[in-house]
């Protein structure tokens, strides 16, 4: 990615707001938080970095709302990181998630303040949250370690979010699934090899193979490899499930092709770490390759 250029905002974010779910025909208040939210992420400078205008990071959430009582909202954001894979008109997940525990409260027309530092309310910590998750996983992809200041950023929100005892909040230390798991495991050094899987996975595999296919896959069966690590270490790691999730369909795409030690040593990864959907990686193995 390049830094350099016009000092734009970083993010180029796709966000709907939807509530089929509640009762009720004024929808204003649903519109105008549609609004609210699309300009807190896409006209807020998260970053000292200066990034073009055609790189900025490509994105979506769609804030589903489940149930609404006065100003305080139940919902889920279904959320989607993509990445432009270099010579090519493909666009590679890097996450696709749903936080199924965003509660907030929300007063119509009021202002989304945000301090990383500092928590205001659960709408804007917990956008701002998966603001600096997308661009440290973005800048992690382009240099080694290059996110880690997005995910230190990224754990003081968590920290500063309220503790509340008994109530699984999505920030609550005790929980296995939710904001605080995400970046504990993130920033774990036991884990450290998860990002130099998205370096070598993207810019050293996909970035490649427009040119290189081969070299590409086998750079992509390297990260394979690392995630493998992870996974005998813990298999539990709940990023390490979040990338398999997200990554599934992509991998069985890329090792439908390719020399034929390779693509079995990548189907028998796959069936390893991902053991519930292990019929899915057939497809590699019954794919002709050469």
């Amino acid at each position: 990615m390049t830094v350099s250029g016009l000092k734009a905002q970083e993010l180029q974010c796709n966000v709907r707001v939807i509530s089929n779910k509640v009762e009720g025909s004024d929808k204003t208040i649903y519109q105008n938080l549609q609004t609210a939210i699309n300009e807190f992420i896409n006209n807020t400078k998260f970053t000292d970095i200066n990034i073009k205008t055609n790189e900025k990071i490509e994105c979506s959430m769609m804030v589903d709302i489940k149930s609404r009582e006065g100003d305080y909202f139940t919902a889920e954001i279904n959320m989607a990181l993509r990445r432009p894979v270099y010579k090519s008109n493909y666009n590679t997940p890097m996450l696709n998630y749903v936080d199924r525990k965003f509660f907030f409260e929300y007063t119509d027309g009021e202002a989304l303040d945000f301090n990383p530092n500092t928590f205001s309310s659960n709408i804007t910590s917990t956008i701002g949250f998966y603001v600096y998750l997308f661009l440290g996983l973005e800048f992690d992809s382009f240099s080694p370690n290059g996110g880690a200041p997005f995910f230190a950023i990224a754990e003081t929100i968590a920290n500063a979010a309220p503790q509340e005892a008994g109530n699984e909040n999505g920030w609550s230390s005790t929980g296995r699934q939710n904001r605080y798991a995400i970046i504990n495991d993130v920033n774990n050094q036991s884990y450290q090899p998860l990002h130099e899987f998205y370096y070598i996975y993207h810019r050293q595999g996909l970035d490649v193979m427009a040119e290189h296919p081969d070299q590409g896959r086998e750079a992509v069966l390297r990260s394979l490899r690392l995630l493998q690590g992870i996974y005998e270490r813990n298999s539990m790691c709940y990023f390490l499930q979040l990338i398999i999730e997200s990554k599934r369909d992509e991998i069985v795409q890329i090792f439908t092709q390719g020399e034929q030690k390779v693509r079995v040593e990548a189907a028998n990864i796959m069936k390893a770490i991902d053991p519930s959907q292990s019929s899915r990686y057939d497809a590699i193995l019954q794919a002709p390759g050469y």
